[in-house]
């Protein structure tokens, strides 16, 4: 397809081998890529266990000094941006699914039917302010002393708590406040489009504030609101796609993008370990149309 730069997940659970703080196993995976036709420029996600981190248990500052280590490797071998989040007791939640355009299988989220407490103890919000300030205060002078980027992701879905467990960054002014903490280069944000759409945010407006701070986007579509939405294929909504990348230009955004999530569609999606949302031919559609509008911007 003509895509030759990678963004990647190299938590143990996928790859079978220690966590990125593990300097060999790291680059084993890099250079597999490599082999391939393919750099690494970025991860994602949670690259081992956080939850003594989130949730400010005991042993989170051995965790901490191997998200350090880990940054330090990926200086080594060349990857200057991880994409985190801080969603404590799970991460990106859905729960459901829609039949989408053309019988294609979308992911779909409604707050009724989650269960009342999710993975993890209950946690409210100011506490994990606290565990959030000690985590970038531990990371990001070091992220920093390497020229490295972390880009915060909104919490998805972009609501005040789920089941229980307490989310604060489902709205713009929770970044602002993120970035307050300890202003610097290094402190960005993953622009993940349907999150700061379901905030009711002019996304046009949202990037202009962010501006600079944006160091990856995902691009994606959903329709409906934080507490019940479906995801779309990424020419369906009323997001004005086009307008937007041409507005990351004008604002000299050089930074990865990728389709994020995508409808699964008919032809796959049985088989053992599939993730919805994840599928190898909605990801066809997305990069073409993706590298179409780049073209066009």
């Amino acid at each position: 397809m003509g895509i030759d730069h990678v963004v990647v997940k190299c938590a143990p659970e996928l790859t079978g081998v220690p966590a990125p703080w593990d300097r060999d196993a790291f680059a084993s995976i890099v250079q597999r890529l490599a082999d391939a036709g393919l750099r690494v420029v970025a991860l994602e996600g949670d690259q081992f266990d956080m939850t003594r981190i989130k949730f400010g248990l005991p042993g989170r500052d051995e965790d901490l000094e191997l998200y350090r280590r880990m940054l330090g490797n990926m200086a080594e071998l060349g990857i200057c941006l991880i994409c985190y989040n801080f969603m404590a007791g799970t991460g990106w939640y859905r729960g459901s699914e829609r039949m989408g355009r053309g019988g294609a299988r979308c992911t779909a989220f409604q707050l009724k039917e989650t269960p009342s407490l999710l993975p993890g103890a209950p946690l409210d919000a100011e506490c994990l302010w606290e565990n959030y300030e000690y985590f970038l205060r531990a990371v990001l002078p070091e992220a920093e002393r390497f020229g490295l980027r972390m880009g915060l992701h909104p919490d998805d879905p972009p609501l005040s708590s789920l089941g229980g467990i307490a989310r604060i960054f489902g709205n713009i002014e929770g970044f602002d406040r993120a970035y307050s903490i300890y202003p610097c280069h290094a402190n960005a944000v993953t622009f993940c489009q349907a999150n700061f759409k379901l905030m009711g945010l002019d996304l046009k407006m949202a990037v202009e504030h962010l501006g600079k701070r944006i160091a990856y986007v995902h691009v994606r579509d959903v329709s409906g609101s934080p507490e019940d939405f479906v995801e779309l294929f990424h020419d369906e909504g009323n997001t004005d796609q086009l307008a937007l990348f041409r507005l990351y230009r004008e604002l000299g955004l050089d930074v990865p993008f990728r389709c994020d999530h995508v409808p699964t569609m008919a032809g796959e999606g049985d088989e053992p370990g599939f993730v919805p949302g994840y599928g190898v031919l909605g990801r066809l559609f997305a990069n073409g149309y993706l590298k179409g509008i780049l073209k066009s911007a």
